[in-house]
C-alpha cells in the first residue's frame, strides 16, 4: 500500500504569525480597486472615467512600494499582491477599456490585439518577478506595465476630449496596442528612474522645466501625460539604436 504524504500547507505559518502590514497593502488595494472600476466603467460605456481610473491606478501602484519602504514594511505578500494588482490595473483593465472603446470594430483583429497586449502584461510582471534581484536597477528590460497602460489608456483619454471617436482611429488604436504589448516583453531597456537622488542640488534649469511640467499637466493633464509616455515608449528604442550605432561605427 502507497505511503500517502502528508499535504504542504498553502498558508505560511510565518505570515501568519506576524500578520500582513495594512498600510502598504491599502495603497495596492487602492490601486487594484481603480483598474477595476476602470473594467466597470468601460462596460458601461463611460470610457473617460475608465482611461482616468488606470492613471489613478499608475498613482497609487507608485506609492505603495515606497510606502512600505519608507516605514519599512516591506514583505513577500505585499510584493505578490502588487504583482496580481498590476495585472487587474495596467493588463486585463487597459486592454477590455481600449477593446471596447475602439478595437471591438475589428473583430477578430481587435480581440487578438487586446490580448497581446494582456499576455504580454502577464509576462512582463512574471519576468519582472524572476529577475528582479539580477537586474541593473537603473534600467527596466522591457517597457514597465504601467508605462504601457498609460500609452493605451492615454490614447482612449486624448481622443475622447478631442472628440475623436474610437470607430475613427481604430487602426491606429490596435497599432499601439500591439506594439505596447509586444515592447513589454522585449529586452529594450528603459531608464528606471530609481537613482535619481533628490538630495542632490540640481542646476536650475531643471526646477524650471518641472514648474513647466506642472503648468502644461495643469493645463492639459491628458496630453501632457499621454505625450510624456509616448516619448518614454519611444526612448528605448531611440537608446538601443544609438548604442547599435556606436557598436558598428569604426
Amino acid at each position: 500500500m502507497t505511503e500517502l504524504k502528508p499535504r504542504k500547507s498553502l498558508f505560511n505559518p510565518e505570515v501568519k504569525r506576524r500578520g500582513i502590514y495594512v498600510l502598504p497593502n491599502l495603497f495596492t488595494t487602492a490601486a487594484l480597486f481603480a483598474g477595476f472600476f476602470a473594467i466597470v466603467q468601460a462596460m458601461q460605456g463611460d470610457f473617460a472615467r475608465a482611461a482616468m481610473a488606470v492613471f489613478i491606478a499608475m498613482v497609487l501602484d507608485g506609492l505603495d512600494g515606497r510606502v512600505a519602504r519608507l516605514t519599512n514594511t516591506q514583505s513577500a505578500f505585499g510584493a505578490e499582491y502588487d504583482s496580481l494588482s498590476d495585472m487587474v490595473s495596467f493588463g486585463a483593465a487597459p486592454a477590455l477599456v481600449m477593446y471596447e472603446w475602439a478595437l471591438r470594430d475589428l473583430g477578430r483583429l481587435g480581440w487578438i490585439a487586446a490580448f497581446i497586449y494582456c499576455a504580454g502584461a502577464a509576462l512582463r510582471l512574471a519576468r519582472f518577478n524572476t529577475t528582479l534581484e539580477v537586474m541593473d536597477k537603473r534600467y527596466f528590460q522591457g517597457l514597465p506595465s504601467p508605462a504601457a497602460a498609460a500609452l493605451v489608456a492615454g490614447l482612449v483619454w486624448v481622443c475622447i476630449e478631442t472628440g475623436i471617436a474610437g470607430s475613427d482611429v481604430r487602426w491606429l488604436a490596435c497599432a499601439l496596442t500591439i506594439f505596447a504589448g509586444v515592447t513589454m516583453v522585449s529586452n529594450i531597456r528603459f531608464y528606471s528612474f530609481k537613482d535619481v537622488n533628490l538630495k542632490k542640488s540640481v542646476p536650475f534649469f531643471v526646477i524650471a522645466a518641472i514648474a513647466l511640467g506642472f503648468a502644461l499637466v495643469a493645463y492639459s493633464p491628458e496630453i501632457a501625460l499621454f505625450g510624456f509616455f509616448v516619448l518614454y515608449g519611444l526612448s528605448g528604442y531611440v537608446q538601443a539604436a544609438i548604442g547599435l550605432l556606436k557598436r558598428k561605427a569604426p
